[in-house]
C-alpha cells in the first residue's frame, strides 16, 4: 500500500510540501555564556504558519520562571494579550486569563530555573498562526510542560495569546523574564506550508 496525498493523489517525496508539512528555518542553541534573549530575524514570508519548538532553563534562583514572546521588536504593552490558559500544577488544575498589562509581550510558557534538579529542562511547542496575514491580529497557542524536581512539582499548560497588530511578523524575540537562559537551551523555528 502506497501513501498518497489527499489533496492531489501524488505519491513520493513531494508529499511533504503537498501535505503542508513543516520545514526548518533556524535553530538557536544557547552557549556557555548564557543569553537573556533569543532572536529570529528576517523570517521568510513564504509560509502559512510558524512553529517554535524548545527546551529551556534559566539561572533564576527559583524552580521555574516565565518566558515572553515579542514580535517585530514591539514593546508596547497595549499591543499584547498576555495569556489565557488552562493548567495542571502539582496535582491541581485551574484556568486563568490576563489581558493587556505592563509586560509588553505574550506569555511563552515556563522554563525550569536554577533551583530545579540539575539537568531538567522545560519543553514546549508554540504555533504562530497566519503570521503574514495583514488583515488580522496574530494569535499564538502553546503547549508547555516541566518537572522541576524529585518532589514531583510538575506543570503543564495549554495557553494562547495575541499580538494586536496586523503587520506581518518578520522577527521574534524570546526572552527569560527574570534571568538568563543557560547553556543547552534550544529554540527551533519552523515554517508550515498552507
Amino acid at each position: 500500500m502506497s501513501i498518497s496525498s489527499v489533496k492531489s493523489g501524488a505519491t513520493g517525496i513531494s508529499l511533504a510540501l503537498d501535505n503542508n508539512f513543516m520545514e526548518p528555518i533556524a535553530t538557536t542553541l544557547v552557549g556557555s555564556g548564557g543569553a537573556n534573549t533569543v532572536t529570529f530575524n528576517d523570517i521568510p514570508q513564504t509560509y502559512k504558519h510558524l512553529q517554535i519548538r524548545w527546551i529551556a532553563r534559566n539561572n533564576r534562583a527559583s524552580t521555574s520562571d516565565t518566558m515572553g514572546l515579542q514580535f517585530n521588536s514591539d514593546v508596547s504593552s497595549a499591543n499584547y494579550i498576555w495569556l489565557h490558559y488552562v493548567y495542571g500544577n502539582n496535582g491541581s488544575v485551574g484556568a486563568a486569563g490576563y489581558g493587556t498589562g505592563t509586560a509588553g509581550n505574550i506569555y511563552f510558557g515556563e522554563c525550569t530555573s536554577a533551583n530545579a534538579t540539575g539537568s531538567i529542562f522545560a519543553v514546549g511547542i508554540c504555533d504562530i498562526l497566519d503570521y503574514t496575514n495583514t488583515n488580522k491580529y496574530k494569535v499564538v497557542r502553546e503547549l508547555n510542560g516541566k518537572e522541576a524536581d524529585a518532589l514531583n512539582q510538575g506543570f503543564i499548560a495549554l495557553a494562547s495569546g495575541a499580538w494586536l497588530n496586523t503587520n506581518a511578523i518578520n522577527s521574534i524575540n524570546i526572552f527569560s523574564n527574570n534571568g538568563n537562559f543557560v547553556q543547552y537551551t534550544r529554540f527551533s523555528l519552523y515554517g508550515i506550508k498552507g
